[in-house]
């Protein structure tokens, strides 16, 4: 009799309702500094500021919070950027040679970004288009004019083109060729050459239709726009870089290619100048690189600022990206990790009176503070470089106690006192709109170069709270003080190393693998990549104590050092795991004093009160040659490894084409009725070889107070889970809080589970008699948890990258599973245990888990059920860094309502690139994500509503109204010249 396997209940509208208020997948906000920054803006009414990236972005930073992106429909690189300025619209160019136009509106309450106008400069009228060179009207500069009406678009050709604003219109009437131009020009010094490209459009500060045109060979010309002649020539005789007002308009400084800048005076009466009143080269006399961009501010206490980009020694530093400031006799030359993309000053109106120098480069953003003497840095709240070393690992802890919060920002301002964020912020223009966090949330990021940065990730903005250097606690061959800020010896130039970017870690040895934290007593362990696992807890004092020093062998002596300490998390113990290799898994139980640690080789328990090892045990097959030639060996034979190859190949083939046949043999004799759905076919899965080099590494480890022995006594058990489908528990005999100092913690082998396809165990977790999740060490002893439920049986989930099960406990029978792999073709990568609450109802929540597979999927299963919820696409599948460091939120446990501590909302960070974290949210109550507002003043504004209505409409201009005639010739509406809309 043929048997058919057929779906369960279809679909049920109830059921779909309640996942509507339980899960809900929102990209966020993205956290840190833009990959590939390549263009700068600011808008000094707004007090705004952007960043265009390589990949076609836009970021606009205002106060913290409050923050605005945008993505081009090119992937191209944006070059300028330019805002309008008080009208909350930003001009950008690309590479490509197009032009957008972006708007900053008012929807729903809060404030959004999105383009609204595009443009392309077309080619010279006149010109063989298919034969002309197609850079000839190509944008070098664009200028906007001070009423904000025309963009001056400077090209390679050495034309200028006029673009009306905002619609986006060119005046070719307007248009200013270089033929024009040269006219004015003495005959001696065209030469028969041409200008070259315009390098450089400023408008004259007292006359707004004048402009100072400066073209590549160094030509300067003060054009007047409303007689159409050149006023004024400068004859410079060096390449021109960039040009610059002083705020009078008397005087005129340009910057050139030989590292030299020049001032010119623009009262006297010739109408060309042949010689500049003072022309210098700052590092000179030997050849320096070209200045890129220069500045002249005035100030109202003093000399005036001279501040530029580049002109570095050739020879000596050619190599170094820096950004000189000079005030009268005083000069200092901002020493950066990585290339200037661009600077601009904060001004006040009467004088330009600079309070603040921004510089972006290529890995950070720095501001200085000119108005404090020394010009020291400002600390950035947001746009903090979470890449200043490379990041190796990340974790997340949600509710921090306000004790444990007050404590971090206690030490790290003891670290840097002007960490704590000062008021003098220049770019706070806006206002964040968004509810205040209903909790504290921590980010911790563990670095190339031992480091360990601690991040308040409870809103919109990222900001650095307190840096954990584990350096200084190792003897190595390399001195570990900071680099960026040792003292140069060098006299001149004056260099002062400014940012927190560094390219260079000290030693590979020191990363920092895994990361864990007990906020309740502020107990901590960092592993890194040399088999070192370092127990820490926090203090508020400067001490000097004797650190443990222990050596577990994991394949089968202690030391003390005297390291002076500051506050915050000092080490109390250091073991160092035999042989040295990367921690895979830590786990801490400060309740019962004890840190879970794992190799590639084994895992051991170490209690960190007694300073006593508990338990050691090797992962490794018998038929490694890893263990067979000796511990330090990491290499198998060449002629092992591939005859091992060749007969997984042989064994693929031949077991792939017999499941061919075999399904092809069942679809044929299956005549089934076509009307009725049945499951799919699961895909069957090959097992994995024992014989592996990478079969004994620890993926997971686990504590929990459960039912290992029989279903009588619950009590401690650690867990451990390996790449190889292996599970180990251990029943622990743990002493009272009171005999601590008087008995050692004791380890027997309770269980071993094989997984029949031994694929990695990537997570474990014991579930209550309820099903719910076990809490958190000291969660239930503090009554900041409900107690599980230690009557009915437990049982335990084990995730593997292939499956889920779930196992009844003591006995370890199969409950339940989910094959995910068979089902979706995918393997699990990330696992969390959720509690989603309803948004709908408070009352009403449900546990699931999540997990992030390698296709970047993300899926929601019920627990203890394992039946499918939902599943969202989070991450590219090509994007393997950005799966590899995907880091969940902890979660909130026990039951809604009656939760002393409130739950998590679920939520999960990953890499979008080596310094951006995206954000993302699973949940659908309360989402953390960039609210704000931003008041504009837009003369436009009162007809922006009707850009959307205009569509079938005719524009008919007069010199008194614009009419806008319906299409049909049934209606039409006359508006006022400046409130209409010109398209």
């Amino acid at each position: 009799m043929m048997k058919f396997r057929f779906r369960r209940q279809g679909h049920d509208p109830q059921r779909e309702k309640i996942k509507q208020d339980l899960f809900a997948f929102n990209k966020t906000v993205e956290h840190g500094f833009p990959n590939q920054p390549s263009s700068l803006a600011f808008d000094p009414k707004l007090r705004i500021m952007a960043i265009g990236t390589k990949s076609g972005a836009v970021k606009i930073y205002g106060a913290p919070g409050v923050e605005f992106t945008g993505l081009h429909r090119e992937t191209a690189t944006v070059t300028q950027m330019h805002f309008l300025p008080g009208q909350g619209r930003l001009l950008s160019l690309l590479d490509d040679n197009t032009l957008h136009l972006w708007e900053i509106y008012q929807k729903d309450g809060y404030s959004h970004l999105e383009e609204t106008h595009s443009y392309v400069l077309p080619g010279r009228p006149g010109f063989d288009t298919a034969n002309s060179p197609p850079s000839i009207t190509r944008v070098t500069v664009i200028l906007l004019r001070s009423s904000c009406d025309v963009a001056y678009l400077g090209t390679e050709g050495g034309g200028i083109y006029f673009l009306e604003l905002p619609g986006l219109t060119l005046q070719e009437d307007r248009t200013l060729y270089q033929d024009e131009v040269l006219q004015s020009v003495p005959e001696d010094y065209r030469c028969g050459k041409a200008l070259g490209p315009v390098e450089s459009l400023q408008e004259h500060p007292k006359d707004p239709a004048k402009i100072l045109i400066g073209y590549s060979r160094g030509l300067m010309v003060l054009w007047d726009g409303s007689t159409r002649e050149a006023e004024h020539l400068f004859l410079g005789n060096q390449q021109l870089e960039s040009l610059g007002w002083e705020r009078s308009g008397q005087t005129v400084v340009s910057s050139h290619s030989d590292g030299g800048y020049a001032v010119w005076p623009v009262t006297g009466g010739s109408p060309k100048t042949l010689q500049p009143a003072t022309s210098t080269i700052p590092y000179g006399p030997f050849p320096c690189k070209a200045i890129n961009k220069i500045v002249w501010q005035t100030c109202d206490s003093g000399s005036p600022y001279i501040i530029f980009s580049g002109g570095m020694p050739r020879a000596s530093y050619g190599d170094r990206h820096c950004v000189t400031i000079l005030q009268g006799q005083t000069l200092v030359t901002l020493d950066f990790t990585s290339r200037v993309i661009d600077f601009f000053t904060v001004c006040n109106t009467e004088f330009d009176n600079p309070t603040a120098l921004v510089v972006l480069v290529e890995e950070e953003l720095v501001v200085i503070d000119l108005q404090t003497p020394g010009w020291p840095t400002i600390p950035a709240p947001y746009l903090a470089p979470l890449h200043s070393s490379a990041i190796t690992c990340s974790y997340h802890i949600s509710n921090i106690p306000l004790k444990l919060w007050e404590r971090i920002i206690s030490a790290g301002e003891d670290q840097s006192p002007r960490l704590s964020f000062v008021q003098n912020w220049p770019i706070n223009g806006g206002r964040s709109l968004a509810q205040e966090p209903t909790q504290r949330g921590l980010l911790l990021t563990g670095h190339e170069d031992g480091t360990v940065r601690f991040w308040d990730a409870s809103g919109v903005s990222l900001k650095p709270l307190y840096k954990l250097g584990t350096a200084n606690i190792f003897q190595t061959d390399c001195e570990h003080n900071d680099s960026l800020n040792q003292s140069c010896e060098e006299d001149w130039p004056p260099f002062r190393k400014v940012g927190c970017f560094d390219p260079y870690s000290d030693d590979p040895r020191l990363g920092i693998q895994k990361i864990a934290l007990c906020k309740y007593t502020a107990k901590m362990v960092v592993a890194g990549t040399a088999g070192q696992v370092l127990v820490m807890e926090l203090a508020d004092e400067k001490s000097e104590h004797l650190i443990n020093v222990a050596v577990v062998d994991l394949l089968q002596d202690r030391e003390e050092r005297l390291p002076r300490l500051r506050p915050g998390f000092q080490p109390c113990v250091l073991v160092q795991c035999m042989p040295p290799a990367a921690v895979t898994a830590v786990t801490l139980h400060s309740e019962w004093n004890l840190v879970a640690f794992g190799t590639s080789h084994g895992f051991g328990v170490y209690d960190y009160y007694r300073r006593n090892s508990v338990l050691a045990r090797c992962t490794l097959h018998p038929n490694d040659s890893l263990a067979m030639e000796g511990p330090l060996s990491r290499v198998k034979s060449l002629k092992k490894s591939l005859r091992q190859s060749f007969r997984r190949i042989r064994k693929s083939r031949v077991s792939g084409k017999k499941r061919v046949q075999e399904a092809n043999a069942q679809l044929a004799e299956q005549p089934g009725p076509h009307e009725v759905e049945m499951t799919p076919v699961q895909r069957r899965i090959e097992p994995r070889s024992a014989d592996d080099s990478l079969s004994g590494v620890v993926r997971c480890l686990y504590f929990a107070d459960t039912f290992l022995r029989d279903a009588a006594h619950h009590g401690p058990t650690m867990w451990a889970g390996t790449n190889s489908g292996s599970v180990f528990a251990y029943a622990l005999e743990v002493p009272s809080q009171e005999k601590f100092s008087e008995r050692s913690v004791e380890a027997v082998l309770g269980k071993e589970i094989q997984l029949m396809h031994r694929a990695p165990v990537v997570s474990i977790a014991v579930l209550d008699g309820r099903g719910n999740p076990l809490p958190e060490p000291y969660e239930v002893s503090r009554d900041l948890a409900k107690a599980p439920d230690l009557q009915g049986s437990h049982s335990v989930l084990i995730a593997s990258e292939e499956q889920f099960k779930v196992f009844t406990l003591p006995k370890v029978s199969a409950k339940t599973k989910f094959k995910l792999t068979a089902h979706e073709g995918c393997r699990v990568r990330k696992v969390g245990l959720v509690n989603f609450v309803s948004a709908a109802c408070e009352d009403y929540a449900e546990n699931c888990l999540a997990c992030l597979t390698n296709l970047g999927d993300i899926h929601v299963f019920t627990v203890p059920g394992l039946r499918p919820q939902v599943h969202y696409d989070c991450i590219r599948k090509e994007d393997i860094s950005g799966i590899a460091s995907c880091v969940f939120t902890k979660h909130g446990q026990g039951e809604p309502r009656r939760m002393l501590a409130p739950p998590s909302l679920f939520s999960g960070f990953y890499l979008i690139s080596p310094s951006e974290f995206e954000r993302f949210s699973l949940s659908t109550r309360n989402i953390t994500e960039p609210l704000c507002g931003l008041d504009t003043s837009r003369v436009h504004d009162s007809t922006s509503g009707l850009s959307a209505n205009l569509k079938g409409k005719l524009c008919v201009y007069s010199q008194d109204a614009v009419a806008l005639l319906n299409c049909s010739g049934v209606k039409f509406l006359v508006l006022k010249e400046e409130d209409a809309w010109k398209c």
